[in-house]
């Protein structure tokens, strides 16, 4: 989310309340009448604590009083029985706080994993245009700040900011029924100007929290980027260039840091002045009162107990307002993750894709990732049902591009792609997901083991199915030989395996989904020749009975496809089985003697 160097501005407040407004639904949900009850309570917790803080003061008076003797004895106690009720009065405030705490808890954790679990559906269900545009690293920074800022504005503006509110009306009331209206006009001035002084220094600092946030966010999205593309900074002997980037960020975010450190030095130190000048205030007129005989020693002791009450809290007002501010923004920024729009999804009511065959039409075909620059330029296609069609092509002729249409990643722009008669953009994703497997040019594992890697193509796969995949995939048999067997850590993102050994366990994961279309991506292009004809058989066993698009780069590996598509600049040139194309002598017979040839001299 952009942010805004300049003060805050109505769009910015208006930000705030919209926050404000979707945390609301999840602090008092309508289908959960428990969570409210415990509001309710938590809140007459939090009441019934300040009613008995702002009394706590009144048994103090009392028991110097009667140690004075003056005043009139407060319930009847003498001294001792008061000082042992000022002592049970503060142990129940503490204790109805936490009893406070206690019960809100529930509901904080309950609405923070709500919004963290709806955040992560949601990016998933995000399309690949927005994912390919944004960084990883800002991506997670996003949700973590957001999440981490809806728990403190629950701790700190549910139960701190509204008791502070509700104790500093309760002592302001105490003050002038007990005394007079200059208690009350010395403290009011007091916090009035302790607030405004407050507010403005921290709006200042907020401004550098936000650079502190930028320079943070981007330090990270270097450090996953690098950290993500380890073997090429290693071959690159980029360490320390990667290192030199890295501290440039954080140079950044450790000279934000410091402006906020010796803002705070300021802030802090200006709040204790204005603090001490109501403070000093308030006790000379008690003194005064006591020198007059208008007020006993108790009644001093009561007024520097109040303005002590105050004090504490307001001294984490600076700090309180700056974080609910900040929280403000880091919502702000996660609630717009959670109001972009899916570019792909489903219609209300969208039925679900029925299978009969898994016949694939292509008509007309028209797509382009920019709209001024088109990709597919009407590509009309039919894939007979249990066929194989393979789809070459030089580089950006937008093959692959056919691939992620109709898995649905993007929409086409038009013209249509069909299944079994069925436009895909009219069935529900989850059930054309189901319908399709696909097997990648590289093919990238979770950090967990080759049974869960494997087992991942189906929920709840048994031992017995995953191993029958892996033998279909013809990768059982190494597996067996390693110490850990199916135990085995991959590693992030699959590093601990070669190429070869990544993509049978890519092409197990996919057949234990048993999808009744399969789409091969270019799915042996990063593999040596060897491995590529070990991996090419173990695709043709999978393809068996099913509807195969092969998209491919290496010619040798679809020479046996019922029907190869020859795509130039997003257009059919050429179509037709391997010998037919190779006796045209046309753009097919041209890429496949040049690939002869390379492997010749190869």
């Amino acid at each position: 989310m952009p942010v805004d160097k300049a003060a805050p501005g109505r769009d910015e407040t208006r930000s705030g309340w919209r926050t404000i407004r979707r945390v609301a639904p999840y602090l008092w949900p309508r289908d959960k009448p428990s969570t409210r009850q415990r509001v309710v309570l938590a809140m007459a917790m939090l009441v019934l604590a300040k009613l008995i803080a702002v009394g706590t003061p009144i048994l103090y008076k009392g028991a110097v009083d009667a140690l004075a003797d003056e005043g009139v004895p407060v319930l009847a106690l003498g001294a001792i029985g008061l000082t042992v009720a000022y002592g049970m009065a503060r142990l129940m405030t503490i204790g109805f706080q936490q009893l406070r705490d206690a019960i809100f808890a529930p509901v904080a954790q309950r609405a923070l994993r709500q919004l963290a679990l709806e955040t992560f559906r949601h990016i998933h269900q995000l399309s690949m245009r927005y994912h390919i545009t944004r960084k990883t690293g800002g991506l997670s920074r996003i949700i973590e700040r957001g999440v981490k800022g809806v728990e403190f504005l629950l701790r700190f503006m549910l139960l701190s900011l509204g008791p502070l509110i509700l104790e500093l009306v309760m002592v302001a009331i105490i003050l002038t029924v007990l005394f007079d209206a200059w208690y009350l006009a010395i403290v009011s001035v007091t916090i009035g100007l302790y607030v405004w002084f407050t507010f403005a220094v921290t709006e200042w600092r907020v401004k550098l929290r936000r650079e502190m946030n930028e320079a943070d966010t981007a330090a990270n999205q270097k450090a996953i980027d690098s950290l993500l593309n380890y073997e090429t900074v290693k071959y690159f002997s980029a360490e320390e260039r990667e290192a030199k980037r890295y501290d440039v960020s954080m140079r950044a975010y450790a000279a934000a840091a410091l402006k906020t450190a010796y803002t705070l030095a300021f802030l802090n130190f200006g709040q204790s002045v204005l603090i001490t000048i109501g403070l000093v205030g308030v006790m000379v007129l008690a003194a005064i009162g006591v020198q007059n005989g208008d007020l006993t020693v108790g009644d001093f002791v009561m007024v520097n107990a109040y303005m002590v009450q105050i004090t504490v809290p307001l001294n984490f007002l600076g700090t309180v307002y700056r974080e609910i501010r900040q929280s403000l923004v880091d919502m702000g920024e996660m609630f717009d993750l959670l109001e972009q729009p899916a570019e792909v999804a489903d219609a209300p009511g969208t039925p679900d894709l029925k299978i009969n065959g898994g016949r694939i039409e292509l008509v007309d075909l028209r797509f382009g990732y920019d709209p001024e620059r088109e990709i597919l330029k009407g590509v009309s296609l039919e894939v007979p049902a249990g066929q194989t069609v393979a789809i070459v092509g030089a580089t950006g002729s937008g093959k692959s591009t056919i691939g992620r249409l109709l898995f649905r990643f993007y929409d086409v722009t038009s013209g249509a792609l069909k299944i079994d008669g069925q436009d895909v953009r009219n069935v529900s994703l989850s059930s054309l997901h189901a319908a399709i497997g696909v097997v990648p040019q590289d093919t990238v594992l979770f950090n967990d083991t080759i049974r869960y890697n494997i087992g991942y193509g189906l929920e709840g796969a048994t031992q017995d199915q995953i191993e029958q995949a892996a033998r279909d995939a013809q990768i059982h048999d190494f597996v067996v030989t390693l110490p850990e067997g199916y135990d085995t850590q991959v590693g992030e993102r699959g590093l601990k395996l070669s190429g070869g050994e990544k993509q049978r366990v890519g092409i197990a994961r996919t057949l234990l989904k048993n999808p009744a279309i399969l789409l091969l991506d270019e799915a042996t292009s990063a593999l040596d020749s060897d491995t590529e004809a070990e991996i090419k058989d173990a695709l043709m066993r999978a393809g068996q009975g099913r509807t195969v698009i092969t998209i491919a780069h290496r010619l040798s590996t679809i020479a046996e496809a019922d029907q190869i598509i020859v795509l130039e600049q997003g257009e059919i040139v050429e179509r037709g089985t391997h010998d037919a194309l190779l006796a045209r002598s046309g753009r097919y017979a041209h890429l496949w003697n040049r690939q002869q040839m390379d492997e010749d001299v190869a």
